[in-house]
């Protein structure tokens, strides 16, 4: 099935990534940058990002545009994994199967919980003395 372009959006706590699936050689570019240079030779997180590519069979049929924004480099890598699933889902209905057992169709919803008033943190409290 020959696919233009496919553009989706990906969450992970609260980094955003928009990514466009485009027919290509399989090279994954990162704001403007290479996934070795953007992750800075981070294996696990480049796995992470290539795993719903791997497991359709699809490394070397689509190139991946991203634009990745807030949260750290770990929740980027999430929220483009997440894009890039659903991009593929978009462009095979064949592949909902594999993706979800894999549990890449779903959104991770852990976000950082909020500071509590009359707490340092949301959940530590001060040192209690009992005299």
């Amino acid at each position: 099935m020959a696919v233009k372009e496919i553009n989706t959006a990906g969450r992970r706590k609260t980094a955003i990534a928009t990514i466009a699936l485009k027919p290509g050689k399989g090279r994954i570019f990162i704001n403007g940058r290479s996934i070795k240079d953007y992750f800075g030779g981070r294996a696990t997180l480049e796995m992470m990002i290539y795993q719903p590519l791997a497991l359709t069979g699809n490394e070397t049929k689509y190139d991946v545009i991203v634009k990745a924004i807030g949260g750290g480099i770990c929740a980027q890598a999430g929220a483009i994994r997440h894009a890039i699933s659903k991009a593929l889902l978009e462009a095979n209905e064949e592949n909902k199967s594999v993706l979800r057992s894999q549990g890449l169709l779903t959104r991770d919803a852990r976000i950082k919980e909020r500071k509590k008033y009359g707490r340092k943190r949301a959940r530590k409290r001060f040192q209690f003395s009992k005299r």
